[in-house]
């Protein structure tokens, strides 16, 4: 009788301990969601203003530098463009959150090892973007564009014991990443994080397209931006290392022309397009 009791007793507390954790568990499984989906709508407006940028470039309107420098000053010439530099910053710090959060919080056999390590990566990644998106709202990250920080970056590692070694590991990272990055885009790996039964037909064909388009793009600059860096590692001159500004550039320069140009802006405006799709539909 005892042991009835207490067995009763028991399955009692555990079931109203479970309906007391789960209202919190799901409150903070939301702002989780909510958390990432600020993060992917703050990296859609970088990417669609690099890509603009680029395009401009293109068509011999050059002047802002193509890349996140760029694309903040574009933000900062807006009315109101302090506020929306803030909002960047939220977004980013939003961004870096998530991303720990699946390499720190996430369970299951789908999450292994190498994807808690990609996770933290990004979020070390993201990390660094908050704080500059949040020197350059404050006034006091300095002018300097992606070239110039590439450049001081190389030359200073250039510098250390084996730095040589170093800098062609980092291009050879980089230039790994964009191939993956390029590869999953266009096997559309993407649609698998996505809410795809909640679209249209149409939908889920632009989402497609935007994906596709915007992911391979993303990986060829990735790539560009590690040759350079293996070539100035092979040639032990920091001067070849070139940023997302520069490296955009060489692609008018290309047997292609300024064509090859036009399509990695077009597709880094689609890649900001797919980031405002994962702000919506994305898995989180």
């Amino acid at each position: 009788m005892t042991s009835s009791y207490t067995h009763k007793w028991g399955l009692l507390r555990a079931s109203s301990t479970a309906r007391y954790h789960a209202p919190g568990q799901a409150e903070g499984k939301r702002a989780l969601a909510v958390t990432g989906r600020a993060g992917f709508v703050a990296r859609g407006v970088v990417y669609v203003l690099v890509g603009a940028l680029a395009l401009r470039i293109a068509f011999g309107g050059g002047g802002h530098e193509a890349d996140r420098q760029g694309a903040l000053q574009q933000v900062a010439a807006q009315p109101f463009g302090k506020v929306m530099l803030w909002l960047l910053v939220i977004g980013f710090g939003c961004m870096t959150i998530w991303r720990a959060s699946q390499a720190l919080l996430a369970n299951g056999p789908k999450n292994k090892v190498g994807s808690r390590l990609m996770n933290a990566g990004r979020a070390v990644f993201y990390g660094f973007v908050c704080w500059g998106t949040a020197s350059f709202a404050a006034g006091t990250g300095g002018s300097s564009g992606s070239d110039a920080k590439s450049r001081d970056w190389t030359a200073s590692a250039l510098k250390w014991p084996g730095g040589q070694w170093l800098v062609g590991l980092v291009g050879c990272v980089l230039i790994g990443v964009g191939v993956v990055l390029a590869v999953r885009a266009l096997m559309r790996r993407f649609l698998r994080k996505l809410e795809t039964g909640r679209m249209s037909r149409r939908v889920r064909q632009v989402v497609t397209v935007l994906g596709v388009g915007g992911g391979a793009a993303r990986g060829a600059v990735f790539a560009g931006v590690g040759v350079f860096a293996l070539v100035a590692a092979i040639r032990f001159d920091p001067h070849q290392a070139k940023g997302m500004d520069a490296t955009l550039r060489t692609f008018a320069h290309t047997p292609a022309g300024p064509w090859l140009l036009v399509a990695v802006a077009v597709g880094l405006v689609l890649f900001g397009g797919f980031s405002f799709a994962s702000a919506r539909w994305r898995r989180l």
